[in-house]
């Protein structure tokens, strides 16, 4: 039986995700239980070469069933929502609990909460069918074939609903939108490459098509002819899509445990943090609020606690650090979830305002190939793709070749000397649907490339 089925015609509606999260609860004889469902309609469109590829999509629902006996837990999933197959999943997560270890961090239930409401769900999106995709691909492949160049890409729309609900009485319930589009152009010879993406929870909010298809156009014209640069230490000019692929690494480990622990960045001595220290220029600020109209996260973690405004960064100063209930009770301090999407600010102006202000340095379009080297210093290595440039006297003077990098994350915050204005960009390297990311354009100095690569 199809999950579909199972559900009307909005995926999963607040007052079905309640119906059913109640109806598993009544199975449960244990101490407590918490359901987690998530409802999800998936839909992709690929192109190249001027055509669509392949276009489909999935539907499909998860039930998360976590049993409690005093301080022990555990926990089922099931896709199917019928009855008997919940309790029998209830059923089977009570014989596993009563066999489970004590687990020493164990924490009560939440009772009701109050959440934020975002405005996540937008009807356009959600109506983002495989004719209209197609329609888009074919815009930005159009765009590519004006100038004799080829594109491929991709569009994913996702549409989601999620409910927990547990026997404390808790329950939440959020639906959202979100899409995304990305594409790459290469030169008829394949010698010059750009890239492009754009993504929100309103499809009306996003760069149209065909100006995704032109910029990746023009990147890829402009990086033809690369020529090789010596790698080390450079002052870059960072495109606000390379500037997200990183510090969304920035904000996953903001973690109050692990820089208590001495196993984080934020680490200070004999189990101090960095709270309060000054770690980037005074100006940039790195939030998280789900109900920011360009971030439209979801109002609550995993366990149903509250996701509100969090300044990680205030005036270039370290904040906060995210601290789940069971820490932030041992340390005596409220909890701080991790969640909301990420907002960073501080400046004005696109990236070529920036440029201008450079006498000499790289301009990067995106980084790919991100991989950790040291989670300690939060450092990184990766590769430059799809546009990196010379610059000389504040203009972009010519293409160079891609470049490796091995960077400490925030040593690179600590070096920014210049912010441009905030916008969302896609920061996944597979140019999917990911967290919301809103950031700059940045100047960092000193940032160290370690290698040439040989890849366009």
């Amino acid at each position: 039986m199809q999950p579909r089925q199972q559900v009307s015609g909005e995926l999963l509606s607040e007052a079905e995700a309640r119906q059913l999260g109640e109806r598993i609860l009544g199975f449960v004889t244990a101490d407590g239980a918490t359901v987690r469902v998530v409802a999800s309609d998936h839909g992709h469109t690929r192109f190249a070469n001027g055509r669509v590829t392949t276009a489909g999509g999935a539907i499909d629902v998860g039930v998360d069933i976590t049993v409690r006996s005093g301080p022990r837990a555990a926990s089922v999933r099931v896709n199917g929502l019928e009855a008997e197959a919940a309790r029998v999943a209830v059923r089977r997560a009570e014989a596993t609990v009563a066999v489970m270890p004590n687990d020493p961090e164990a924490m009560p239930l939440l009772g009701p909460q109050s959440y934020l409401s975002p405005a996540a769900f937008a009807p356009d999106t959600a109506e983002l069918n495989a004719p209209a995709r197609a329609d888009a691909a074919h815009d930005v492949m159009a765009e590519a074939g004006r100038v004799g160049m080829r594109a491929a890409g991709v569009l994913e729309r996702v549409v989601r609903a999620e409910a927990i609900i547990n026997s404390a009485g808790l329950f939440a319930y959020h639906r959202s939108t979100q899409a995304a589009l990305t594409a790459t152009v290469r030169t008829a010879d394949g010698a010059g490459s750009g890239w492009a993406g754009t993504t929100h929870n309103r499809w009306d909010r996003m760069r149209a098509p065909s100006e995704v298809g032109r910029i990746a156009a023009d990147t890829a014209a402009r990086s033809h002819g690369a020529t090789d640069i010596e790698p080390g230490r450079h002052t870059v000019v960072l495109a606000p899509t390379a500037v997200g692929s990183l510090l969304r690494l920035v904000h996953d480990a903001l973690d109050a445990r692990a820089a208590a622990e001495g196993r984080s960045p934020f680490s200070a001595h004999d189990g101090a943090t960095r709270l309060g220290e000054r770690i980037a220029p005074a100006e940039l600020a790195m939030v998280s609020d789900p109900a920011d109209p360009d971030l439209l996260e979801t109002p609550f973690s995993d366990e149903g606690q509250p996701i509100g405004h969090t300044a990680w960064i205030a005036d270039g100063t370290l904040n906060a650090l995210a601290a789940d209930r069971f820490w932030a009770s041992a340390q005596g301090v409220a909890p701080v979830p991790i969640g909301g999407g990420l907002r960073v600010t501080g400046g004005e102006g696109e990236s070529m305002d920036l440029v201008a202000g450079v006498e000499r340095g790289i301009f990067v379009t995106r980084f790919w190939y991100i991989r950790e080297v040291d989670p300690r210093t939060l450092q990184y290595t990766g590769l430059t793709r799809d546009g990196t440039f010379l610059i000389e006297h504040g203009r972009l003077v010519g293409p160079v070749t891609n470049l490796r990098f091995n960077q400490s994350l925030v040593d690179m915050l600590s070096a920014v000397r210049a912010i441009g204005a905030d916008e969302r960009v896609v920061a996944s390297e597979s140019g999917g649907v990911g967290p919301a990311t809103v950031v700059p354009a940045l100047v960092v100095e000193g940032f160290n490339f370690t290698g040439r690569s040989e890849a366009v």
